[in-house]
C-alpha cells in the first residue's frame, strides 16, 4: 500500500482547520489503499520520508518564511533523502496573517534541489481559511494521495 507523509507544525487554529481540510482529502472516495501518516515537524525525520512515496508539508508562515520547525524538518532530510528520493511528489499548504510568498519561495527551494515533483497547486491562504481554501486543502490532500494511489 502506498504511503503518504504529511509533515505539519500546526501552532494555530487556522493551521489546524488547513491540516483536518487536508487529511480529508486524503480520504477522497476514489482513492485507493492509501497509509496517511502524519507527523509534526520537529518529530519527522529522514526514515519518514524514505517509507513514503508521497509528502505534504504544512506550516505558517512567521515573519515572511517558513516556520523553523519545518526548516529543520528539512534541514534534517536533505542530503539523507538527496539521491533516493528524486520526483517524489509533493504539495505543500501555508498559512500566514499577511504573506506567505517568502515560506513558499523557500520551501520549493530546497524541494526543488531534492528534485521533488509537484503535483498539486500550493494552498496559501492569509486570514482566516474560508470555505474555498479548505475545500483547496482537500483537492491538495487528494492531488497529492492519487499521484501514488494504485
Amino acid at each position: 500500500m502506498p504511503t503518504l507523509l504529511v509533515v505539519q507544525h500546526t501552532p494555530s487554529p487556522a493551521v489546524q482547520e488547513m491540516l483536518e481540510a487536508v487529511l480529508r482529502g486524503t480520504r477522497h472516495p476514489e482513492l485507493g489503499p492509501l497509509d496517511v501518516v502524519v507527523h509534526a515537524a520537529l518529530s519527522a525525520g529522514p526514515a519518514d520520508v524514505l517509507a513514503a512515496d508521497a509528502v505534504i508539508l504544512g506550516t505558517p508562515a512567521n515573519i515572511g518564511y517558513m516556520a523553523g520547525a519545518l526548516k529543520h524538518f528539512l534541514d534534517q532530510v536533505y542530503y539523507p533523502c538527496l539521491e533516493v528520493t528524486r520526483g517524489r511528489p509533493y504539495g505543500i499548504y501555508v498559512h500566514g496573517n499577511d504573506d506567505t510568498s517568502g515560506a513558499l519561495r523557500a520551501i520549493h527551494s530546497i524541494v526543488g534541489g531534492m528534485q521533488w515533483k509537484q503535483v498539486a497547486a500550493d494552498v496559501s491562504v492569509t486570514g482566516a481559511p474560508g470555505k474555498a481554501d479548505l475545500e483547496a486543502c482537500e483537492e491538495l490532500g487528494a492531488l497529492v494521495g492519487f499521484a501514488v494511489a494504485p
